[in-house]
């Protein structure tokens, strides 16, 4: 894309917004490595500071990540929920206006464990419904769900529901059981070889872990789960009053 020396703006910010209009157009995809600055300082007949600075400006954005010895590489979308209510993934990203759906690698019924059992508030080594999901946003894997729900509910979910729909959506409107409310930590982690396939990430890289307990009512635990996310993919935000 030719620049306009001619033109206001700075030659960084209009390398920056072409870089940013091929991202955004697709003609970049997601993970794809992007010239480097030698061949775009030829391109676009420019410094290296010029190149640097756009590019550091679309890192700072989410729009780019770094590898070192690698080169620079095209971040795959980044989205946020909300801490202020509780909300299932998709029924969140819908209201964002993002599609999404899952893929079920797991629904069957397990002895629980005794952390399981002590969350959920069950005798240990009772049966419980384990379901196992990848789930998807914009059909790129986000998140991967290992969840367990008390028996006498989870025996009521089947697998093509849990690909279209939430497990809330479910368990409220299929299920009639109600949500009341959910206990939640947030804990910064690293992918394990499985957790990374399945999300298309590096082995070791960063990710989100968040552990949730959601209560049908105020002493009535329902659905035990660990969430993880890619870190640089997803963030949970919120706002705090004083």
């Amino acid at each position: 894309m030719p620049l306009a020396p001619s033109s206001s703006l700075p030659l960084y910010i209009q390398i920056r917004e072409a870089l940013r209009a091929k991202i955004l157009d697709g003609t970049y995809a997601a993970h794809e490595r992007l010239p480097s600055e030698r061949e775009m300082i030829d391109a676009f007949g420019v410094s290296r500071i010029t190149v640097r600075q756009a590019m550091n400006d679309l890192q700072k954005e989410g729009l780019l990540f770094k590898v070192h010895g690698k080169g620079t590489f095209v971040a795959a979308p980044s989205v946020s929920q909300e801490l202020m209510h509780l909300q299932g993934f998709g029924e969140a990203m819908r209201q964002q206006g993002h599609e999404t759906h899952s893929d079920v690698f797991g629904l069957s019924t397990v002895k629980a464990g005794s952390l399981i059992c002590s969350k959920l508030g069950i005798a240990d080594g009772s049966d419980v419904t384990e379901i196992r999901r990848v789930r998807y946003l914009n059909r790129d894997p986000v998140s991967i769900d290992y969840s367990w729900v008390r028996h006498e509910v989870g025996t009521k979910l089947n697998e093509k529901n849990l690909r279209e729909k939430d497990l809330f959506s479910l368990l409220e409107n299929a299920l009639r059981q109600p949500l009341h409310s959910a206990d939640l930590e947030i804990e910064a982690t690293s992918a394990s070889a499985d957790v990374a396939e399945r999300l298309r990430v590096a082995n070791g890289s960063p990710i989100l872990c968040i552990e949730r307990l959601t209560y049908a009512s105020e002493n009535n635990p329902l659905v035990f789960e660990y969430l993880y996310y890619p870190a640089e993919r997803f963030r949970y935000k919120m706002k705090i009053m004083r």
